[in-house]
């Protein structure tokens, strides 16, 4: 049974004035009951319903502030996922509302019982609503926009392919609304090949991601062995082809190399607090053996940060790795430089790895 996670951006959800685009809205939720009746397990993730609190309140423009954001995405949220519910129903199927914050998915615990969650409403036929908890999110924890959000979730499901559906025809290699010989790129195997391409961070009235978000999210996703496609959802009958199993837009195939989905959550989910500076030793034996960060290697800490916090791991300025650290920060400052029988007599508890392998992902 195939998997697929939709994510809407706010210029399909809702014009530049906040109204609903019921026509846009309603062809969307009629291809998604009919794969969901035909088999397939579907979960949207939609953004505009600060673009719906904002038109509703009467405010002329997106507002700036946080406590203002918040405001109108409590007032928009509830009106937004009735569409879905009402949409969605017509077409004989179960809409379940699930609301997220970065630190559910930052946190391993209520990042599982997130993914088993999801998977019972899956089991029982729902399609999942899935939104930032816009309300609670700050600055400082925050997706920042709804294509990362929709990536971890993708990755969260064990999805077989992320469709980011915008109001564009997909990946340009250049802004086509300031470089008229810009051409879609129809298919993308190597995200190396994309640092040729202006790809721009440009949003709409309502939206806060822009094309180099989605393009960060199809790097995630794929990275985990999941097909994305970024195609116009304003064009009738795209996501029916799609989820038939045509391709629009830009195309991002899943890659051969794929990461376990711990790592993933380590590399995307886990917020690092601190820097473990190495030596060039450690450094080689990171990249090329694959083996643990041992305190002897280590030739600085930077910043506060407990024991299972994540870390970036660095040797001069270049980032090597993230890991989950054994240490809190003021305890590895004294183990640091020192072998393991120094090590036991400063701090009998310590365990022998700074970061062991299994918990560390390179960069």
């Amino acid at each position: 049974m195939a998997r697929t996670v939709i994510k809407l951006g706010s210029a399909i959800v809702a014009t530049d004035e906040g109204e609903l685009r019921a026509d846009v809205l309603g062809r969307i939720c009629a291809a998604v009951g009919a794969a969901r009746n035909g088999g397939e397990e579907v979960v949207i993730v939609t953004s505009g319903a600060i673009a719906r609190g904002t038109r509703i309140l009467g405010l002329p423009a997106r507002p700036s502030a946080i406590e203002e954001l918040q405001a109108a995405s409590a007032v928009g949220q509830g009106r937004l996922y009735r569409e879905y519910d009402e949409l969605l129903a017509r077409n004989d199927t179960l809409a379940a509302q699930v609301l997220l914050t970065f630190s559910d998915v930052s946190a391993r615990t209520s990042y599982l019982n997130a993914r088993q969650t999801l998977g019972k409403l899956l089991e029982w036929g729902a399609v999942p609503v899935i939104n930032e908890n816009d309300t609670t999110a700050t600055d400082e924890i925050t997706f920042g926009d709804n294509d990362f959000l929709a990536a971890q979730v993708a990755i969260l499901v064990g999805a077989d392919r992320l469709v980011i559906l915008t109001s564009v025809d997909g990946l340009y290699s250049a802004d086509p609304r300031e470089d008229a010989s810009a051409a879609l790129v129809e298919r993308v195997e190597d995200f190396a090949a994309l640092e040729t391409l202006t790809i721009t961070q440009t949003t709409s009235a309502h939206g806060s991601g822009g094309m180099r978000s989605k393009v960060v999210a199809a790097d995630m996703a794929t990275a985990a062995g999941i097909a994305t496609l970024i195609c116009n959802g304003e064009r009738e009958g795209v996501l029916g082809r799609v989820l038939a199993g045509g391709v629009e837009g830009t195309f991002f195939a899943a890659r051969e190399q794929r990461y376990s989905s711990f790592k993933l959550w380590l590399r995307y989910a886990k917020p690092s607090r601190g820097t473990i500076v190495v030596d060039d030793g450690a450094a080689r034996a990171l990249r090329e053996e694959g083996t643990s960060l041992l305190p002897v290697g280590v030739v600085e800490v930077r910043g506060d940060f407990d024991e299972g916090d994540a870390v970036d791991v660095v040797a001069g300025e270049t980032l090597i790795g993230k890991g989950i650290s054994n240490y809190a920060a003021a305890d590895l400052r004294r183990a640091a430089g020192r072998n393991s029988q120094a090590i036991r007599s400063l701090l009998p508890r310590a365990t022998e790895e700074a970061v062991h392998r299994d918990y560390f992902v390179l960069a």
